[in-house]
Parts: structure tokens; C-alpha cells; sequence
């Protein structure tokens, strides 16, 4: 079975919603996401366009997973950073290409993620390094 990744413009969003909500719900339990929002929220930021939708879909357009991405503006670079992940086919190394063509056609100079430690031992495999721990209080 063949996956690729593929861009869901703003537009269709809510048709797809049923078929990837679960993914992203998934990621989110699993603690991928920050404790900052929940599905309804990302499903906002993805109908409001300010997040990209990417599936993963094998031959027949039969939907096997799902990313989020955001985008952050710095002065020297457009970071598309990945927001949720659940699924599967939508890390791997095939996966991570076709990703990155997709985000570099938005602009981005460079692909970010928090993850847990499996995930970062698995996107290694691809490329990605280790860049600074996070650490936060609530106030």
C-alpha cells in the first residue's frame, strides 16, 4: 500500500473533519499537542485557515492519518511547525519529503515539532535534530 501526503485546502475542511478527527484526538490524549488546546480548537484553527490540514491517504483516497501545521514568521526564518499527529503513513521518511514540499510551497524555511521521546527518536531517523527542551509553569 502506497500513502502520500496530501494539503486539504480551507475549503473542504469540514467535509474531511469526520474522517481525520480521530487521528488528531488521538495525538492530542497522547500529550503530542500542548495542554493549550483541545479538537475543537484545532478544528477552528483549521476551518479559519490560520492551521494546514495534511492527509495521508493511500491509493483510494481511503484516509490513514493526519497532521496540523502552523506557521511562525521570524526575522530569518518561516518555521512550519506541526501542531498534531496521528495516524499512520504520516511519519516516515517518503511521508517527511512529500511534507516538506508542501510547506516549502507556503513558504517555510524550516520544519519544527515537540514530541515525545519515541517521536523524536523516530524523526531523527529522518533528519530532524534535538533543539532545546521546554519547560513551563502555570501561573
Amino acid at each position: 500500500m502506497s500513502i502520500s501526503i496530501q494539503p486539504v485546502d480551507t475549503t473542504f475542511v469540514q467535509r474531511i473533519w469526520p474522517m481525520v478527527e480521530g487521528y488528531l484526538q488521538s495525538a492530542l490524549d497522547k500529550g503530542e499537542g500542548p495542554a493549550d488546546y483541545n479538537i475543537h480548537h484545532v478544528q477552528m484553527f483549521l476551518t479559519s485557515g490560520q492551521w494546514l490540514l495534511v492527509v495521508a491517504v493511500d491509493e483510494d483516497n481511503v484516509v490513514h492519518g493526519a497532521m496540523t501545521v502552523s506557521f511562525i514568521n521570524y526575522p530569518m526564518s518561516r518555521v512550519a511547525f506541526i501542531t498534531a499527529t496521528g495516524g499512520k503513513g504520516v511519519v516516515n521518511s517518503a511521508s517527511l519529503e512529500q511534507l516538506k514540499s508542501i510547506v516549502q510551497a507556503r513558504g517555510a524555511t524550516k520544519i519544527q515539532a515537540f514530541g515525545r521521546e519515541s517521536m523524536v527518536k523516530l524523526l531523527a531517523k529522518s533528519g530532524f535534530e534535538p533543539r532545546t527542551t521546554l519547560v513551563e509553569v502555570t501561573i
